[in-house]
């Protein structure tokens, strides 16, 4: 076996787990086209606030770089770039295409390349493998290996997870691969089958959109005929095989995503899916129900001319991701509404804050008359602590 340079090209929320964990044991490039992300993972700084200082700090001469001459000495690729949709639904492959594009410049004989972004079957074998060919004109090989990392989670993270790993079998590599993956995640589920792999992480996501999607339905179904959702759900669980799901506002770069990945995929052989798409309608309305409640809540209040907190406008709690989010959407609408309301949220980098004008400082926010909690953040303790002392403040809490 020969020795192994790992590169990970895209250090977002998939790619820096994946590079801290390969620097523990190989000399890694951490490739990412954003300077300053670069800059401050260089400064040990992660503005998504998922690793703490010490744990960005480098090892084994792995370098973060944004200078593509250092993939030069690379031959084991690791792609883990964003797969946006574009205005009108449709899978954007753009990242990915560039990220191959500057791959293909380096590629030598026998190098080996993992895509880790969501796409749909068929990207790595023919659209990705092909942008390869046009560069170089040598034998590389190709695989696919799903992420699954879960922003926030600290039980799940990419050490105690299974991973899925597919390439077409090659007795040569596999031994690298093994090593490679083995240090990023718990177990590795190996299969020859990429497609088939690109398709089991879209259903992953989708299954998950469907079941939220149905519990929100209930919810707003509960709110409209005046029964008490969360008794419902109580006397639910008492069913051996009942699935815990919680409804929610559904963000981030993932479930409101993936679903119309897959629906695509289907459109290509003809076949409209019916129940793929279900629940984007009903999780995408989750944000009109909402503000219309908080609007109905404020008015008969008589809380319109108080100081109002809106608590948590990140896609889900304790991350600090404003991708996608839903409760941002939300109080953008309310600030027009009520324009000396404030936003809270301190999961969001300083930095990001104060640019964007949200309060991080529960100090500075505290003497006010309501909160209004979007996102249930671990850190929001404090305000339920805080209002209890007083009758005058109130509550709403709308989270996720």
């Amino acid at each position: 076996m020969k020795k192994i340079f790992p590169c990970v090209v895209g250090l977002g929320y998939v790619g820096l787990p994946v590079f801290i964990s390969l620097k523990k044991k190989f000399q890694v490039i951490g490739f990412d086209i954003d300077k300053k992300r670069v800059q401050d993972l260089n400064h040990q700084i992660d503005v998504n606030n998922e690793f703490k200082n010490y744990q960005l700090k480098l090892s084994n001469k792995s370098i973060i770089t944004n200078k593509e001459s250092n993939l030069k000495k690379c031959n084991f690729f690791i792609v883990t770039v964003p797969t946006p949709i574009n205005n009108n639904k449709i899978p954007n492959l753009r990242y990915i295409v560039s990220a191959f594009k500057t791959i293909g410049k380096y590629i030598k004989k026998d190098d080996i390349i993992f895509l880790e972004s969501t796409v749909f079957p068929g990207t790595t074998e023919y659209i990705c493998k092909k942008i390869i060919k046009k560069n170089k004109n040598v034998k590389f090989h190709i695989g696919y290996s799903s992420e699954r990392i879960n922003p926030g989670d600290k039980i799940h993270n990419i050490s105690k997870i299974n991973k899925v790993v597919s390439i077409k079998h090659n007795k040569k590599i596999i031994p690298s691969i093994k090593k490679v993956y083995n240090c990023i995640s718990k177990k590795i589920i190996m299969t020859e089958n990429i497609k088939e792999a690109e398709l089991s992480k879209l259903i992953e996501n989708t299954q998950r959109d469907l079941n939220i999607a149905l519990m929100n339905e209930l919810m707003i179904l509960c709110h409209k005929t005046n029964l008490d959702f969360n008794e419902v759900i109580r006397l639910a669980k008492t069913k051996w095989n009942f699935l815990n799901f919680s409804p929610g506002l559904v963000g981030g770069h993932c479930l409101p995503v993936d679903p119309y990945y897959l629906s695509y995929y289907a459109n290509k052989f003809n076949f409209k899916t019916k129940v793929t798409l279900a629940g984007r309608n009903t999780n995408n309305s989750m944000e009109k129900f909402i503000y219309e409640k908080i609007c109905k809540k404020i008015i008969n209040k008589k809380m319109i001319n108080k100081k109002i907190i809106i608590a948590g406008l990140t896609y889900k709690p304790n991350v600090a991701d404003l991708r996608n989010s839903l409760a941002n959407k939300i109080f953008k609408r309310l600030k027009k509404l009520v324009p000396s309301i404030v936003a809270y949220d301190p999961t969001i980098n300083h930095n990001l804050a104060k640019k964007l004008n949200i309060e991080t400082n529960f100090k500075n926010i505290k003497k006010a008359d309501m909160f209004i909690i979007l996102v249930q953040h671990n850190k929001f303790k404090n305000i339920y602590m805080h209002v209890k002392k007083y009758k005058n403040k109130k509550i709403l809490d709308f989270h996720s």
